[in-house]
């Protein structure tokens, strides 16, 4: 239990400073996971209205 404590600090860490130091990148990386988020959401949509028709 301590270890995944321990990493989950870490983690945060590594994001805080990432957010510091570069924050384009930082924002660059944001936006590409919600690009896939949005283009995955789109791709069921099309899937289910494919099997519904």
């Amino acid at each position: 239990m301590q270890v995944k404590k321990v990493i989950t600090y870490v983690a945060i860490a590594f994001v805080v400073f990432y957010l510091f130091t570069r924050p384009a990148q930082a924002a660059d990386a944001v936006n590409g996971v919600i690009n896939g988020i949005f283009q995955g959401a789109d791709q069921l949509a099309v899937f289910f209205s494919q099997v519904l028709t």
